[in-house]
């Protein structure tokens, strides 16, 4: 029987894949196969995950194309370099995001507010247009957006961050109807407390990190390898029947 995991001969793009749950995504994606290209800002990082990924897997399985997410131009680069590359983009994993405001929503600056749905959105649509088109065309993709629990609930820290990833929710539920019948497939990951850079700010604060974890079944933050999974569940034949949702993984901290 084939392997309902396997991504032998399939190439993927990972925003923000330099650190954290896109670096994890990353690697369990070539791990079961896949040829990945490790994307964020700097150069130097990709380049280490890049190098860390090829001699853990013992092949070429990684190239390292920097971006600033933020940067139309910048994403066009990045995908026709991919495409230059690997000859095409089966998986698209939109994960780099920002937020550089912490607090309430009264304290925050329009920049800031701009800057933050014009990472977490803006660049996702822009992105996911430029790659859809050949997905499209070849009746088979997978596009996996990574939003948040911050998304589901109210937040007094976490303000436009938490509304940004409301809206990728949505718009994978909008690209899922569109892209459809094409065979292409659109989700959401929505991560609990992942002990992440990015989480630094929460997971450090002991009055954060004790609600996040006293009341969730697990008692626990979770780890990047533990969404990195999901990732792999929704690129793979696994998940073949699998669009327009939004797959939370918190350890049960939404239950209750």
């Amino acid at each position: 029987m084939p392997n309902l995991f396997d991504l032998t001969g399939k190439s993927a793009l990972i925003t923000g894949s330099s650190k954290g749950i896109g670096k994890a995504i990353a690697y369990r994606l070539a791990e079961h196969g896949a040829n990945v290209v490790i994307s964020s800002r700097k150069a130097d990082a990709c380049e280490a995950v890049r190098d860390e990924i090829n001699q853990k897997l013992a092949r070429k399985a990684a190239i390292s194309i920097p971006a600033n997410i933020a940067s139309k131009e910048a994403l066009e680069h990045l995908v026709a370099e991919t495409d230059k590359a690997f000859g095409k983009i089966d998986i698209l994993v939109c994960n780099a995001a920002s937020n550089p405001y912490f607090g309430p929503m009264a304290g925050m600056s329009d920049e800031q507010f701009d800057k933050i749905l014009k990472n977490n959105i803006v660049s996702n649509h822009w992105l996911i247009s430029m790659v859809a088109p050949q997905m499209r065309a070849r009746k088979d993709g997978a596009i996996i957006i990574v939003s948040s629990i911050g998304g589901l609930r109210g937040t007094n820290v976490l303000g436009a961050y938490a509304i940004s990833k409301a809206a990728d929710m949505q718009l994978a539920r909008n690209l899922a109807l569109e892209f459809g019948p094409d065979n292409v497939r659109v989700n959401t990951i929505a991560p609990g407390l992942i002990k992440t850079d990015f989480a630094r700010a929460l997971w450090e604060n002991p009055d954060i990190l004790k609600a996040s974890t006293e009341r969730a079944p697990l008692k626990r933050i979770g780890e990047p390898d533990e969404i990195a999974g999901m990732a792999v569940f929704l690129a793979a034949p696994a998940g073949s029947f699998t669009t327009g949702q939004t797959f939370v993984i918190d350890g049960g901290q939404t239950v209750v």
